[in-house]
């Protein structure tokens, strides 16, 4: 008996616990598993904040040459890529009729300048005609139609000299506008410089500067031993930057190669580029590499703030909710709570923090579920102010009430 009574128990405490463990899985499996929260500690830290931007490297002086007068190329010894030193030749055009035109004003000069020494001879000679029987008709030893012969003959003598004169200061004039013709048939390197395109090829006709579209460009040329870069600054980001401000610059091209250059200009008024307000900035290239070429794209870090020994966070503990930034400290029991903060420089990875935390607190990197709340602290209740009352105060009864009559 005792044996069927043990065997009962034995069974009825089996099922009980199996509908135990039953329910206590089904809660398990209903409940949410905890997810452990990241954390980081506040540490000390050096933080810098750069502005970063994109630009394009190009030549700080580059020349588009053309020529002034038209004319047909008749040499042109350089090509693309030709380093070209200061003077040397770029490029010649066909002479050969201004040449002729020259030619042409000298005969003629030579030719003006002979009727000019006749001219001055028939002068000289008439005027002592003139002074002669002038003399003469004072007394009275010739007639009067002699003298004004003489008069007539020595005043077209003089206008003859002026119109040679006035000739050949005219063929002096058309001479020296030949001459600069012929000078600008000839374009020198203005600089030291590289040849960087070539358009044109040598027997093409070109026009000149003053004609169709400023004329036929032939080189453009530029000084490749000094480097800009063009960028284009946020609108948010340009007023942290002032002239001579050092930058950092990487090319794109040339993988590991950083270059220092300095802030030269910053446009005074905004442009819109690629759908973003922004300024103009030109950055000066202190010490050009060998390797940088035109048009590479660069990548221009501008540290514009820093701050040394900082108790900085990372970037992902800082929440903001309404222009509030706060953090989620873990507490001793493992719970968070949360804790506004005043954050400082911040860059792309850590921020500064100036109130609100101490060197050693560990902060949630992304929003826990088991928040502390933060202790609310009530404000001390205004009193009202007594209000003044006028009139009698009368009793009424046992009560003691008073009643207030106005």
């Amino acid at each position: 008996m005792k044996f069927v009574v043990t065997i009962i128990v034995i069974a009825a405490l089996g099922v009980g616990g199996f509908f135990v463990w039953k329910q206590w899985e089904t809660k398990r499996a209903a409940a949410p598993a905890t997810k452990a929260v990241s954390t980081a500690p506040v540490e000390e830290r050096d933080i810098s904040f750069a502005i970063t931007a994109a630009g394009e490297i190009g030549p700080a002086d580059q020349v588009s040459v053309r020529p002034e007068i038209n004319g047909k190329i008749a040499e042109l010894p350089v090509d693309i890529g030709d380093r070209v030193k200061k003077g040397q030749l770029l490029c010649r055009l066909d002479d050969t009729d201004l040449q002729s035109e020259r030619d042409s004003q000298l005969s003629q000069m030579a030719g003006t300048k002979l009727q000019i020494e006749e001219a001055s001879l028939k002068v000289e000679r008439t005027e002592r005609e003139f002074n002669r029987f002038k003399q003469l008709l004072d007394a009275q030893l010739v007639a009067q139609e002699i003298f004004d012969n003489a008069r007539t003959e020595h005043f077209l003598a003089k206008n003859q000299l002026a119109i040679a004169r006035n000739a050949f200061e005219r063929a002096e004039k058309a001479l020296k506008i030949i001459g600069d013709k012929l000078d600008k048939t000839r374009m020198q390197a203005p600089f030291d410089c590289t040849v960087l395109t070539r358009p044109v090829s040598l027997g093409q006709t070109v026009s000149g500067a003053a004609g169709f579209n400023s004329g036929t460009e032939i080189l453009s040329i530029a000084n490749l031993n000094e480097m800009i870069v063009m960028a284009h600054i946020n609108q948010a980001d340009v007023t942290r930057m002032k002239e001579k401000q050092s930058v950092e610059i990487q090319v794109e091209s040339v993988p590991g190669l950083r270059m220092a250059g300095h802030v030269e200009r910053i446009a005074p008024q905004a442009i819109v580029k690629n759908g973003i307000k922004g300024f103009s900035a030109r950055i000066a290239i202190d010490h050009i590499d060998p390797r940088v070429r035109p048009g590479m794209t660069s990548i221009l870090s501008i540290p514009v703030a820093s701050v040394e020994s900082a108790m900085s966070i990372p970037l992902s503990a800082v929440f903001t909710e309404k222009g509030e930034r706060y953090v989620y400290v873990k507490l001793p029991d493992e719970r968070f709570e949360r804790r506004t903060v005043q954050v400082g420089i911040s860059d792309y990875s850590f921020a500064e923090v100036q109130t609100g935390l101490t060197n050693g607190d560990v902060v949630a990197l992304e929003q826990p579920t088991d928040i502390k709340p933060e202790p609310v602290v009530e404000k001390p209740l205004k009193k009202k102010a007594d209000k003044t009352t006028t009139g009698v105060s009368m009793g009424s009864g046992a009560t003691g009430a008073k009643k207030t009559v106005m």
